[in-house]
């Protein structure tokens, strides 16, 4: 019985770590690429939009989903992936440090819930106004904020707004769980 357990258990491990490494490489392989696009751009042009270029290329081909909702996917399967495989490592930590640890999670997940309200409130607004005029552009819509040289694009905002605070409130609530005690106990 115990031999199947532990057979069961690196089963389970191997897939989590199979699915994070993916997801890291995809994470990585959008990173740079967008990187990459951007200095481009910003060669050309002395400007860019953050973000933008991975809210403009659909993958594999146009129609299908864009680069920004694949990085909001697999950076939160990456983190549950990691709190899967590392949760039981972070158990024995004294309790004072988990709970600065909480604090700052929990400071964390409001803040990118703000962002996410704020960013999604403002990109619905935008959306509005052009329809009224008769225009449905929801792509093309960026804030001069935080600095008014470096625009952020709406949608990469809402959706990376959107997967910080999922992890984040994960993240906490994980934190949070009251730990269980040994069935051999």
């Amino acid at each position: 019985m115990r031999s199947a357990l532990e057979k069961d258990d690196r089963r389970t491990r191997k897939i989590f770590l199979g699915v994070f490494y993916f997801s890291a490489t995809v994470m990585a392989a959008i990173t740079f690429y967008a990187i990459f696009v951007s200095l481009e751009e910003y060669q050309k042009t002395g400007r860019v939009i953050i973000g933008e270029v991975l809210v403009d290329t659909e993958f594999p081909f146009k129609g299908l989903a864009k680069l920004i909702t694949y990085l909001m996917i697999v950076s939160v399967v990456s983190w549950y992936c990691v709190v899967r495989l590392g949760g039981d490592r972070v158990k024995g930590i004294p309790k004072w440090i988990k709970s600065i640890l909480q604090l700052i999670v929990l400071v964390i997940a409001v803040v990118a819930l703000y962002e996410f309200v704020y960013n999604f409130a403002v990109w619905n607004s935008l959306i509005t106004a052009d329809a009224i005029k008769g225009v449905l552009d929801f792509d093309d819509k960026s804030v001069p904020y935080p600095n008014p040289q470096t625009p952020w694009n709406l949608v990469f905002a809402t959706k990376m707004s959107l997967a910080a605070f999922l992890i984040a409130a994960h993240g906490f609530y994980v934190m949070s769980k009251p730990e269980k005690k040994d069935a051999l106990e």
